[in-house]
């Protein structure tokens, strides 16, 4: 289990480091078939480590292995150990499942790009930064991991460094990502401060008359999560994160960074039980997010910014399911959400290939009959999305929205309204896209741009589609509460529920998400399907995306504009590069005045050797 755990972690970094070294000495494809392989053995020996777990006890599935000491200060130290148990093992399922699949697909997408080997090198780290987050068996190891996450995404966001617009996206993700890091970093240091350790046990350790430092810790989490998940009011980096090639969105939002938050909620979730209302405040956080980015999707016209949003609203509700106590839920969530949500930006990116690069929804239509298996990939996708039996977000979104029914109070019956209201827009966005793109007949630009004479796309693109639109259609059957619920029960030992919906409140809760779903597909039909009735006008904060973006620009980025001109006037121009032009016009005339003394002449040089000894001599006769 161990051996299958280390091997899971390195194999992608080989794979990575095998590209960079061996640069130009091997192909582009072949850096894409090393990425893929590195990714894929990592997820055959994640398969063999989980098959070894099964046949142990629960008590026996959680093992730390340390491979040396890595931090030594004082008494603090701290291990390269990894943790694998029944959380960590899901998590390396579905980061090297999903992501092999997405790098697979890539090899087809990225055919003919200049940069095919930096691409894979990137994407086979990004991997390895995702496993080193979720295996690291100690804070300082899940930091390490943590921040070369947010590297690796900066890089695959930058990926195309010449287009302005790539690199303003990285950087702003880079930024946004580096707030959370840093309440994290608090976090860690009050912990070692309190408990003298940064392993998972010391969350549980902080003494209990010290309520303001429970408070601090689990704040210092939480915002570390919600800058990684994309949550309010850290989530504006997102959108502009698809400015890198399609299957880096894919990955990005449906394996790794995103769902980061939700990993590190479930993990440290002993901290969270410590300090209940923070675990509200990511409850709500969650709730608002999923609804906001639900009314969001209304109006984009970009299909990776549609898709995008939804991936926001998507992590609200494992946020919801997290802050709720129903950890096991939020993790099934995680997993059926990386299925779908990664079928449906592959199956865009069949689209934006086949298109020539195109991206706005109004340009397209009548794709149905055109691209008939992207469609179908599509609509699988899309049914999911939407919470439609059998499709597997069915089985796993509404035992969330369930889960805070049974929270109770009126907490919990606004977060189970809201829960079920974000179920209605998933409807209505979700349609409108598919309505939008496929159906009707095709448009001018459609017919004049398509290009399908081989096909929808290489048959390395269309076999990872096909392989997660099945997994949409049919993984939710893992679990069916409350009929039957493996997942659930192999993740208690780890992260036991604090909420446990009745069977009423489950089937009430599942039979009316399905209805709002419906409503939602119904609502996008007659609008956008039949266009019996118009469209209602967009409104300016739904374009504008309720104004964070101008908030941010009014409340940070011009003040910092303004104080860096001010003191570039104020210091810089007259102190620093003042003194840098006296000193240089200082050194300037000393060397002019020193050549004018090099005359060549022996009978110069002569006269002034005699006349500093005679002026050394009159020196040590006055001195004695």
């Amino acid at each position: 289990m161990i051996a299958g755990g280390w091997i899971t972690l390195f194999s992608p970094l080989v794979g990575a480091a095998v590209i960079t070294l061996a640069g130009t000495r091997i192909g582009r494809r072949t850096a894409g078939y090393i990425a893929t392989a590195s990714t894929m053995i990592a997820f055959v020996a994640a398969v063999v480590a989980f098959v070894a777990a099964l046949g142990k006890s629960p008590d026996a599935r959680s093992q730390l292995s340390t491979a040396y000491t890595w931090i030594q200060a004082g008494s603090y130290q701290s291990g390269f150990s990894i943790l694998i148990d029944q959380l960590s093992l899901l998590m390396m399922l579905i980061v090297t499942g999903v992501g092999s699949l997405i790098i697979a697909y890539s090899l087809g997408y990225m055919e003919g790009e200049d940069e095919e080997r930096r691409y894979f090198a990137y994407m086979a780290l990004f991997v390895f930064s995702m496993l080193l987050l979720v295996e690291g068996g100690n804070l300082i190891l899940l930091l390490a991991g943590w921040g070369m996450v947010g590297l690796s995404s900066y890089l695959l966001i930058g990926f195309y460094h010449r287009r302005a617009s790539a690199v303003a996206a990285a950087k702003k993700a880079f930024v946004m990502n580096a707030v959370g890091d840093a309440t994290m970093a608090i976090a860690f240091f009050l912990l070692i401060k309190y408990t003298g350790s940064l392993s998972f046990s010391a969350l549980g350790q902080v003494p209990a008359g010290n309520r303001w430092v429970v408070n601090i810790v689990a704040l210092g989490l939480l915002g570390g999560a919600v800058a990684k998940s994309a949550q309010l009011p850290l989530h504006t980096w997102l959108p502009d994160a698809m400015e890198g090639p399609t299957p880096v969105s894919a990955l990005i939002h449906a394996a790794t960074m995103v769902t980061a938050g939700v990993y590190l909620i479930v993990r440290c979730n002993v901290a969270f039980q410590a300090a209940p209302h923070v675990e509200n405040l990511a409850a709500v956080l969650g709730t608002v997010t999923l609804l906001m980015a639900g009314l969001i999707a209304l109006v984009q016209v970009d299909i990776k910014r549609v898709i995008a949003y939804s991936t926001m609203s998507q992590i609200g509700y494992m946020f919801l399911g997290a802050g709720v106590g129903a950890y096991a839920d939020a993790i099934f969530h995680l997993m059926m959400h990386a299925f779908f949500k990664a079928c449906l930006f592959l199956a865009a990116g069949l689209l934006i290939h086949a298109l020539g690069g195109e991206q706005d929804i109004r340009k397209m239509g009548g794709l149905r009959k055109l691209m008939p298996f992207t469609y179908l990939a599509f609509l699988a996708g899309g049914l999911a999305l939407a919470g439609i039996p059998p499709f597997s977000g069915f089985f796993s979104k509404d035992p969330i929205i369930a889960s805070a029914l049974a929270r109770g109070g009126w907490f919990g019956y606004l977060l189970w309204a809201a829960g079920l209201a974000g179920a209605l827009l998933t409807g209505i966005y979700t349609f409108r896209l598919i309505f939008r793109v496929f159906l009707g007949e095709p448009s001018a630009f459609v017919r004049e741009h398509l290009h399908t004479e081989h096909g929808e796309g290489p048959i390395s693109m269309r076999w990872t589609v096909g392989v997660l639109a099945v997994l949409a259609t049919v993984a939710g059957f893992l679990q069916f509460p409350p009929f039957w619920e493996p997942v659930s029960k192999w993740l208690e030992p780890v992260a036991p529920p604090l909420v446990v919906p009745t069977n009423a409140q489950e089937i009430g809760t599942l039979l009316i998400g399905v209805t709002m779903g419906a409503t939602g597909i119904l609502i996008a039909w007659l609008i956008y399907g039949s266009h019996r009735f118009r469209a209602p006008a967009a409104s300016e904060v739904l374009e504008e995306k309720f104004f964070f973006d101008d908030l941010y620009d009014a409340a940070f980025y011009r003040p910092a504009v303004w104080l860096a001109a001010m003191l570039r006037r104020a210091f810089e121009e007259p102190v620093v590069q003042g003194s840098i032009v006296e000193v240089a016009t200082g050194t300037r005339d000393a060397a002019r005045w020193t050549a004018r003394l090099q005359t060549g002449l022996v009978r110069t040089y002569v006269f002034a050797i005699a006349a500093s000894l005679a002026v050394l001599l009159v020196v040590f006769v006055a001195v004695r």
